[in-house]
């Protein structure tokens, strides 16, 4: 596959992820006012609960690698910046390495416990009774998706290259856009 491909698909990964989890946000919305109603007018909503749990565990995970490819996970560049660009270079590079072990190992569990609970047949103890490895998925997809963009990421820097959440953070700042920063 051609690297410009390549590129392409794993934006379009991360863009899909980072909007299904924007589309989980308005779900919980939704079922919020829906409960609400529900509570005013008598009718049952009690597995609204689970499934807004389930949203917000989908919201978090499915977006993480968007957020962390755009910049928008909170990172303490105040030693960076102060760096010479090689010496920047190298310390990017041992902050990614770090980290690619760290989200390897939570992909690694997160699999794991999600197929853990497909294998046995687990199914949730609340009022909804779905198998739980669905709702499970999320965090695996999400976390699979997070290891991707970091060894992205990683991948980027070990090149030479300017990562990809520095460059779009200068970009909106060329912009007079620093709402990111607050």
């Amino acid at each position: 596959m051609p690297p410009h491909l390549l590129r392409r698909v794993l934006d379009a990964c991360y863009d899909v992820a980072g909007t299904i989890g924007a589309w989980c946000i308005a779900a919980i919305c939704v079922l919020m006012v829906v409960q609400s109603l529900g509570r005013q007018f008598g009718f049952p909503t009690g597995a609204i609960n689970d499934v807004v749990a389930w949203l917000c565990a989908a919201a978090a995970f499915l977006t993480m690698a968007h957020a962390f490819k755009h910049g928008d996970f909170v990172r303490v560049t105040l030693v960076l910046e102060k760096l010479s660009p090689a010496t920047r270079r190298v310390f990017e590079l041992a902050c990614l390495s770090v980290a690619v072990l760290a989200i390897g190992y939570l992909t690694w569990w997160a699999c794991a416990f999600t197929y853990e609970s497909w294998k046995f047949n687990e199914v949730a103890q609340g009022l909804w009774a779905v198998p739980v490895w669905i709702p499970q998925l999320s965090f695996a997809v999400g976390s699979i998706l997070f290891l991707m963009a970091v060894v992205d990421e990683w991948w980027i820097v070990a090149r030479g290259g300017v990562p990809t959440f520095v460059r779009l953070v200068e970009e909106r700042h060329a912009k007079g856009d620093f709402s990111s920063d607050l």
